[in-house]
């Protein structure tokens, strides 16, 4: 169930709840019966490291395609081997 925070605005005070998603969100202080302002908090959910993103989500470059990458990227042009017309072609230097 989630934990939601509200913010008293009669007396500063600053509480969490939980609540289920259906549920209305709080109006009254149970403190003071002043008006409460639903706060939008940090979440500790850190996603860091390889997980998920480099496991399976990122795409073709995930390591679980077929190995057809031709599909993927046009093929380079024949080299002309120091010519100047693919300056960044080693041969090219």
């Amino acid at each position: 169930m989630p934990v939601y925070e509200y913010e008293c605005e009669g007396c500063s005070k600053v509480f969490e709840v939980q609540q289920r998603i259906a549920d209305k969100p709080l109006t009254v202080c149970p403190e003071c019966s002043g008006t409460l302002r639903k706060l939008i908090s940090m979440t500790s959910f850190q996603l860091k490291g390889g997980g998920w993103y480099t496991d399976g989500y990122s795409g073709p470059s995930n390591g679980k395609n077929s190995g057809d990458t031709a599909a993927e990227k046009p093929a380079a042009p024949p080299c002309q081997g120091g010519t100047g017309a693919c300056s960044h072609c080693p041969a090219a230097t």
